[in-house]
C-alpha cells in the first residue's frame, strides 16, 4: 500500500475508519463446502419444486449439521430457484370472515377427499380421488382410474377405514359421487359425519385443495403419462414420498408419516 499510495497501511486505515486486519483477511471455504454444494444441487434437481428451507430439512435428515442461512447462501450462489407458478385466482372470502369450519383436533377426526383430473399422452382422461387426514396431513390414498362413481368411492373408503380406522367426519364438496344417497347412507350407518362445503367455496375444503395443488405442481405438471398403469405407479410413488420424505412446513418441516420410511423408498429418493 505504501508503494501504491505513498502512505502507510496504518494511516490509510485510520483515515478510512477501517480495522487493519480487514486488509489481510482472506475468506476460507469450509472443508465440506464442495460436498454440501453438490448435495444441495442434487436435491434441488431431484425435488424441482422444493425451496431452500425444505432442502435444508432434507439435508438435516441425511445427517448434515447445517442451518437454512448457509443453504440459502449456496442456493443463491449456484443460481438455484423454484420456477414460478401460474398466478392464483383471487379468493372469494367474505368480508366478515364468516367461513366457519370444523378444525381437526386429532388423527381420524376429519378426513377430506376430492377429485383431480388429468390426461394421458393420448388425451384419454384420468380421474384421481385424493383422501387426506386433515390433522396429520397424511395422504391416505390417491386412487387413479379412467372414471370413478359413487360405488368406487365407497370401495376406496372401506379399504382405508379397514387400514386406518373410521374417521369422525369426512369433508367434501358437493360432487355427485360424494352426495350420492348410497354414500351418505353408508357413512351414516358407520356414524361418520358428512361435512359438505358451500357450493363455489373450495377454500372451505382447504386442506385437500392445498394437497391437490401440490400434487399438480410437483407431479402432474411434470409428468406425461403414457398409460393408466404408469399413472398409478408414479402417483403411488409420489404419495409415499409425500408422506415419508417431503418436509411439511405446518409440521415443523417434518414429513406427515416419517415412521413409515423404508429402505427401498430411501434409495429411490436419493
Amino acid at each position: 500500500m505504501r508503494k501504491t499510495l505513498a502512505v502507510s497501511e496504518r494511516r490509510a486505515c485510520r483515515v478510512l475508519g477501517q480495522v487493519r486486519r480487514t486488509q489481510r483477511y482472506t475468506p476460507r471455504m469450509a472443508d465440506d463446502e464442495v460436498l454440501l454444494t453438490t448435495s444441495i444441487v442434487s436435491l434441488a434437481r431431484h425435488y424441482g419444486r422444493y425451496g431452500y428451507r425444505r432442502i435444508t430439512a432434507l439435508l438435516r435428515t441425511d445427517g448434515w449439521q447445517v442451518n437454512h442461512k448457509r443453504v440459502e447462501r449456496i442456493w443463491r450462489q449456484e443460481g438455484l430457484k423454484v420456477p414460478a407458478r401460474h398466478p392464483k385466482r383471487g379468493r372469494l372470502w367474505l368480508n366478515d370472515g364468516s367461513c366457519i369450519r370444523l378444525r381437526p383436533e386429532y388423527r381420524n377426526h376429519v378426513w377430506a377427499y376430492d377429485f383431480v383430473f388429468d390426461r394421458t399422452r393420448q388425451g384419454r382422461p384420468l380421474k384421481l380421488l385424493n383422501v387426506v387426514d386433515e390433522f396429520t396431513r397424511q395422504c391416505l390414498a390417491i386412487e387413479v382410474a379412467r372414471k370413478q362413481s359413487a360405488r368406487d368411492v365407497l370401495r376406496t373408503l372401506a379399504r382405508l377405514m379397514l387400514r386406518h380406522g373410521i374417521p369422525k367426519h369426512i369433508r367434501s364438496d358437493n360432487g355427485p359421487e360424494f352426495v350420492a344417497q348410497a354414500v351418505r347412507d353408508w357413512l351414516s350407518r358407520l356414524d361418520v359425519g358428512t361435512l359438505f362445503i358451500e357450493p363455489g367455496s373450495p377454500w372451505e375444503n382447504g386442506y385437500v385443495e392445498s394437497f391437490n395443488g401440490k400434487l399438480r405442481d410437483e407431479l402432474l405438471n411434470r409428468e406425461i403419462f403414457t398409460t393408466l398403469e404408469e399413472a398409478k405407479v408414479l402417483t403411488e410413488g409420489w404419495r409415499r414420498e409425500y408422506n415419508q420424505v417431503r418436509p411439511h412446513s405446518a409440521l415443523g418441516y417434518k414429513p406427515p408419516a416419517p415412521e413409515a420410511v423404508s429402505g427401498p423408498l430411501s434409495a429411490t429418493a436419493s
